[in-house]
């Protein structure tokens, strides 16, 4: 039997460092990724895209002097797999590769747990012999060995669950239940296992919202994944107001209310994850639909630049949050990062020597250092209420969930004036536009061209699958849909050389070749698309993640001048794009050239 032998006295990240293989900025956020979730070192560094996991298990391999394997070129016997319990190993992420004779070669992800190599020679009755995997190919393994797809997890759900028969509905049916027998269906096995089911299997598909519906003669379950919406199973009609009623004692809601929206919270641990769901109820026609958003911390990134925002736009941002007063703000409409975006930028500025206090509607996340209140309207603690009450509190930094009112906005100008950075969102659709939308508020316009630093408006698009992406050239229908025409050129469309220089760095592989000589003068049709043929990692969808487009401006002397004029949003454009801004439909485009998202995607979210 061979066993794991003692590594070597250097860690796996300095040992990376050393060879080139790691910078150590990628390595700091590796490690603060580690305080986050949990998960190893190696694994974050493949999971951020900082290294390749081949070479990550090449230098494991050689700090633990052991042999590796590459688990994407592997099959596994499925009879060689259940030598090892599912459960043992996903806990200890080890997997059966091979048998010869009374050797058993074994998987594993920290071969310096010389603890679990025993039980495993005990529990299968053979001699171990571990080689290293990449932690982050072999979970996927593991995953795909050992648990069953997605798709039939629930149907497993539903067939334990049963359906005794067609349901009639009848109208007001809501109203004749009989409160003992749904105190009883509550609590029923079947019941609170199809929920658990439904909030860990939303989680394991990376999905940002469940949705539970009900019609007529049935209910249906959606999910949101990478911003599209997918049906994944209909529970049985008899179950309904069992399950409505579940989720809302989860959320710590009233099961009497049905006639009025409600909002409530519930909290999860799931493995080492504690999972927040957001939870909205809505009377329907028939029924309440109830809408969890999946706050999952694990998966926030508090790096502008992993967002896909353009160098110059990054460094708009970071100039406005350091300075030490006026207000920053980031447009969009719900769901497209907001929040995430303003977190980010705390993050920067989130220091021992400042105060930074925020109100929020809800607390998203938790941010270590950061005094964050709830807001609580149905007691009068609004935004408004909450931003006098900071202004006591001796704050550097106040951070406002969003600005809603001209009481809101009138105060987050006071503190701006006053030597205080006010940061905050609004709902409007692009960053010119949020002039117009304070000035619209009543807010005088002095007060805004002298308080306002930055705008930033942001959406998401969907990301090509890096596994099928194919190209294409410009039709007829792509040029009406862009509003384009064959001449014209980059310069005609205002980008920059700066921006065009970015574009060729951040270009995909298969794309670079062909920007590497774009200039301002290259013509649209020169530009090639790009799409996915659909393949198995994307789900047939061709569509893979999300990426951020974004428009950044600053105001200048130039803008200020225009905003004490009160001129309309088209001016402000118009004079931001000559100032340097990239419009959201020009980032678009962009990342269009750069192979990273489809023009379809750009102009679904964009306007030209």
């Amino acid at each position: 039997m061979a066993a794991p032998v003692a590594a070597s006295g250097e860690r796996i990240g300095e040992l990376l460092i050393r060879e080139g293989l790691v910078t150590r900025e990628a390595l700091d956020k590796a490690l603060q990724e580690q305080k986050n979730t949990g998960m190893r070192v190696g694994y974050n560094l493949v999971k951020l895209g900082f290294i390749d996991e081949v070479d990550l298990t090449r230098m494991l391999a050689r700090q633990y002097r052991m042999p590796a394997v590459d688990l994407s070129n592997f099959e596994v016997d499925a009879r060689i797999a259940k030598l090892i319990p599912a459960e043992l190993a996903q806990r200890h992420l080890v997997l059966p590769l091979k048998r010869e004779g009374r050797t058993l070669t074994v998987a594993m992800a920290d071969p310096s747990d010389l603890g679990v190599v025993d039980d495993l020679k005990f529990i299968t009755r053979y001699d171990i012999f571990p080689v290293i995997a990449g932690e982050y190919t072999l979970r996927n393994a593991i995953e795909r060995h050992y648990g069953e797809s997605p798709d039939d997890a629930l149907q497993n759900l539903l067939d334990d669950i049963g359906d005794d028969g067609d349901v009639e509905v009848v109208e007001d049916r809501e109203e004749e239940i009989n409160a003992t027998a749904l105190a009883a269906a509550i609590d029923d096995a079947p019941v609170v296992k199809l929920i658990n089911g439904l909030l860990t299997d939303a989680v394991k598909r990376g999905a940002s919202d469940i949705h539970f519906e009900c019609f007529e003669t049935e209910m249906r379950v959606r999910y949101r994944v990478d911003g599209a919406l997918q049906e994944v199973m209909r529970p049985p009609m008899k179950l309904k107001a069992a399950l409505i009623s579940r989720f809302k004692i989860m959320a710590s809601l009233n099961i009497a209310e049905r006639r009025v929206p409600q909002d409530g919270r519930i909290k999860l641990k799931i493995g080492k994850k504690v999972i927040d769901y957001r939870v909205s109820t809505l009377p329907t026609l028939f029924g309440e639909k109830i809408v969890l958003r999946i706050l999952d911390k694990g998966n926030l990134t508090l790096d502008l630049e992993k967002f896909g925002i353009e160098p110059r736009a990054e460094q708009d941002p970071l100039e406005a949050v350091s300075n030490p007063h006026g207000i920053v703000l980031v447009t969009g409409p719900t769901g497209s990062g907001k929040t995430t975006t303003l977190y980010s930028a705390l993050s920067k500025v989130n220091n021992i020597d400042v105060n930074i206090m925020t109100a929020e509607d809800p607390v998203e996340y938790n941010l270590y250092g950061i005094n964050q209140v709830l807001v609580r309207t149905d007691i009068g603690l609004t935004f408004a209420a909450a931003l006098k009450a900071f202004l006591r509190q001796d704050p550097n930094i106040i951070m406002i969930g969003e600005i809603r009112d001209l009481e809101t906005g009138g105060i987050a100008i006071k503190a701006a004036l006053t030597g205080h950075l006010v940061m905050s969102t609004l709902h409007t659709n692009s960053a010119p536009e949020t002039v117009t939308r304070l000035l619209d508020m009543g807010l005088e316009p002095f007060n805004v061209a002298s308080a306002l630093n930055l705008v930033l408006a942001q959406r998401l698009v969907r990301r090509i699958c890096g596994k099928c992406r194919e190209q294409f050239w410009f039709g007829d229908d792509e040029y009406r849909a862009a509003k384009l025409t064959p001449e014209t050129t980059f310069g005609d469309l205002h980008f920059t050389e700066e921006a065009i220089a970015n574009m060729k760095r951040g270009a995909v592989a298969e794309a670079k070749p062909i920007v590497e000589n774009f200039d301002l003068n290259t013509k649209v049709s020169e530009m090639p698309l790009w799409r996915g043929r659909g393949c198995d990692a994307c789900g047939g969808s061709g569509l893979k993640g999300r990426q951020g487009l974004y428009e950044v401006m600053a105001m200048t002397p130039r803008l200020r001048k225009l905003v004490l004029q009160n001129v309309g949003a088209p001016e402000i454009r118009d004079a931001a794009i000559l100032d340097g801004m990239l419009s959201l439909r020009m980032d678009g485009l962009l990342k269009v050239m750069k192979g990273i998202t489809t023009l379809e995607q750009v102009i679904r979210e964009t306007a030209a």
